[in-house]
C-alpha cells in the first residue's frame, strides 16, 4: 500500500473511530494496559456502566413509550433543560463546528436522534435506523450514567467531557419519567414534584413517595455499605436493585428483608455484569477540591474542630471518613428525620449510613433529602440538634476542611 493510501486510510479509520463515540475519556485499552492485573474488567466495567441497558428497553420503549416522546418532542434544548447530558467526544468533529457555529438545530428532535446515535446522550442508549430516507428511534433503553454521570460543560453548558460517577444533580427524573403517555395525571404530578437532582428508588416497590439526592458513585473504594441506608454488603446488592427494580434490566432481585423478589424477562442480561461494573465503580477516586476552592488556614482549624469541639469524627471516622463498615446508625441520627414518609423505615436494615466525605465538596445539597444546601447548613444543623454549641465562625472553619477533603 502506497504513503498516500495509507495516509486516506488513517484519516477514514479516524473519522468511524470518532462517529463511533471513543474519546480521550476512555479507559486505557491497549494490550499491555488490559493485560493488567484487573485492568481488563475494569475497561469492560466502564463501557457496561456508560452505554449497557440490561435490557431495559422492555420498560422504556415497550412499556413507557420514550421512544415516540424522544422522536417527537424532545430537542437538544429541552434534553439539556431537563438535565441531560452530552458527551462531547463522542460527536463527530462536523456537529461539533455546527454547534458552535449555530447551523446544528437544537430545537429539532432530529438533531436528539442523531446525537443518540453517536452514543453521546449521557446514560441513554438509541437504536436510531434510517427508514424511508427519515431518521427513526426505534428503541431506547437507560444506563447507570444517566443518573451517576455528568460533563464538565467544556464545550457548553451541558455539553462536555464525562465525570464517572459524579451524581447528575441537574437531573429530572421525575419531569423525564412523567412524559410517558402510559404515565397517568396523578402519577405525573407525583413525579413532577421530586425536583431536580432527586429520585425515590422505593416509590414503584412502596408506593410512596420521598425522593432522595442522587448520590455519587465515586471514592466507593474500602467501603462495603455503599446506599443511604446500608442495604448491602457491596455494590453489586445496590446494582442488582437498580438495575432490575429501577431501570427495568432483565433479571432477579430479592431480598426477604424487604420483603422483595423481582424477576423481569426470562434471560437474566444483570448478573454476569456485576462483577466488571463493580470493579470500574470502584476505580473511580473522588475529585479532589479545585485549586483555591477553600481556604487552606480556616480548613487547618476546621481540622481540629472536626476531631474535637464537632464530634464529627466520632461517626466520620478513618481514611474512608466513615464508619459504615462497623455499623449503621438509628433514625434518630439523622438530620433529615423525623420525617414522613421515613426513608429509613422503607428499607431493608431500617438504619442510616454514615456518609463518606471525600469529594464533599462537589455534590451539594447535602442530608439523604438534600435539605441542607451548603456545608454551612450542615455544620449548624449539627450544632443545633446536638447542643454542640458551635460558632458562627467555628461553622464556617469546619465547612473550610469538609470542602478540602
Amino acid at each position: 500500500m502506497n504513503r498516500v493510501a495509507m495516509t486516506m486510510l488513517a484519516s477514514v479509520l479516524a473519522t468511524l473511530l470518532c462517529a463511533c463515540g471513543g474519546g480521550a475519556d476512555e479507559a486505557p485499552t491497549s494490550e499491555a494496559q488490559a493485560a493488567a492485573p484487573g485492568r481488563s474488567l475494569i475497561v469492560q466495567g466502564q463501557r457496561i456502566f456508560r452505554y449497557d441497558t440490561f435490557g431495559d428497553e422492555a420498560k422504556w420503549t415497550d412499556a413507557l413509550r420514550m421512544h415516540e416522546v424522544i422522536a417527537a418532542a424532545v430537542d437538544p434544548t429541552t434534553a439539556l433543560s431537563v438535565g441531560l447530558k452530552v458527551d462531547v467526544d463522542a460527536l463527530p468533529e462536523s456537529i461539533r463546528r455546527g454547534i458552535a457555529a449555530g447551523t446544528v438545530d437544537l430545537k429539532s428532535p432530529a438533531t436528539t436522534l442523531t446525537l443518540l446515535k453517536f452514543d453521546a446522550v449521557v446514560g441513554l442508549k438509541g437504536d436510531v435506523a434510517v427508514e424511508r430516507g427519515v431518521q427513526t428511534l426505534r428503541r431506547v433503553g437507560v444506563t447507570c450514567a444517566l443518573c451517576h454521570s455528568t460533563v464538565d460543560n467544556s464545550f457548553a453548558p451541558g455539553i462536555g467531557k464525562r465525570l464517572d460517577g459524579w451524581p447528575n444533580r441537574d437531573l429530572d427524573v421525575g419531569t423525564i419519567i412523567a412524559l410517558s403517555p402510559a404515565v397517568g395525571a396523578l402519577e405525573k404530578a407525583v413525579l413532577r414534584g421530586w425536583g431536580r437532582g432527586k429520585y425515590d428508588p422505593r416509590h414503584n416497590i412502596d408506593g410512596l413517595s420521598k425522593p432522595v439526592v442522587i448520590p455519587p458513585a465515586y471514592g466507593l473504594a474500602g467501603i462495603h455499605k455503599i446506599t443511604f441506608t446500608g442495604d448491602g454488603d457491596d455494590i453489586a446488592y445496590w446494582n442488582r436493585y437498580v438495575a432490575v427494580t429501577q431501570m427495568g434490566g432483565q433479571g432477579t432481585f430479592s431480598d426477604p428483608r424487604l420483603p422483595l423478589t423481582v424477576t423481569n424477562g426470562t434471560v437474566n442480561l444483570v448478573e454476569d455484569k456485576l462483577p466488571a461494573l463493580q470493579a470500574y465503580q470502584l476505580s473511580l477516586a473522588a475529585p479532589a477540591p479545585p485549586a483555591g476552592s477553600f481556604d487552606a488556614l480556616a480548613a487547618d482549624r476546621g481540622r481540629l474542630l472536626f476531631a474535637g469541639k464537632a464530634q464529627c469524627i466520632s461517626c466520620h471516622a478513618g481514611a474512608t471518613f466513615t464508619d459504615a463498615n462497623e455499623r449503621l446508625h438509628p433514625p434518630a441520627d439523622s438530620m433529615a428525620e423525623p420525617e414522613s414518609p421515613s426513608y429509613a423505615a422503607r428499607s431493608a436494615t431500617r438504619l442510616y449510613r454514615t456518609s463518606p466525605l471525600k469529594g464533599v465538596w462537589q455534590h451539594a445539597p447535602y442530608f439523604h433529602d438534600g435539605s441542607a444546601a451548603s456545608l454551612e447548613d450542615v455544620g449548624t444543623a449539627y450544632s443545633t440538634r446536638r447542643g454542640l454549641g458551635l460558632t458562627r465562625a467555628e461553622i464556617a472553619d469546619l465547612a473550610q476542611y469538609l470542602r478540602s477533603l
